[in-house]
């Protein structure tokens, strides 16, 4: 019930467990300002830090295991990102099929079934090399330094992340 109420406020919520010390909850909610009227009679902010600038672009976002895509597609979306979504290389190669569709950045996963990311990616940008390109993986960034090299200007985004 708690967790429902949190997303339905367009928070987040994650869980941490460690063997033998138990777990932890991290909640995080979105920042609300109120007015608070001061002797001028102008309002004034509760919060001191700014509110995060919009983005704008296209993300195609390329994640197999299904709760990451939620969270990161929700996060991404917070931004002012449109995002379209894979589940597999060869889907997201599907998705890009479409000729007419611009796409400013592929954000994906690392480690997946059958075709894997830095050979999805290096098809991709054959047609499309402009397109920013941002791995995600709960593993080491050594695995990717050979495809790091090859794709010039990628960088890697360790697992796991929270929108800051």
């Amino acid at each position: 019930m708690a967790y429902d109420i949190v997303k339905q406020t367009g928070g987040y919520v994650f869980v941490e467990s460690i063997v033998v010390e138990g777990c932890y909850f991290i909640l995080l909610f979105l920042a609300h300002y109120e007015p608070n009227p001061n002797k001028s009679g102008q309002g004034d902010r509760v919060s001191r830090t700014a509110a995060p600038v919009p983005a704008a672009g296209i993300v195609l976002l390329v994640e197999d295991e299904s709760p990451v895509p939620a969270f990161a597609a929700r996060a991404l979306r917070l931004r002012g990102y449109m995002v379209l979504e894979a589940n597999c290389g060869e889907r997201a190669l599907e998705v890009l099929e479409d000729v007419d569709l611009w796409v400013d950045i592929f954000v994906t996963d690392v480690i997946m079934p059958e075709l894997d990311c830095p050979t999805w990616v290096l098809q991709a940008l054959l047609n499309r090399p402009k397109t920013q390109v941002i791995f995600m993986s709960g593993y080491a960034q050594d695995y990717l330094v050979d495809q790091q090299a090859v794709l010039r200007g990628s960088v890697f985004l360790p697992k796991p992340f929270w929108p800051s």
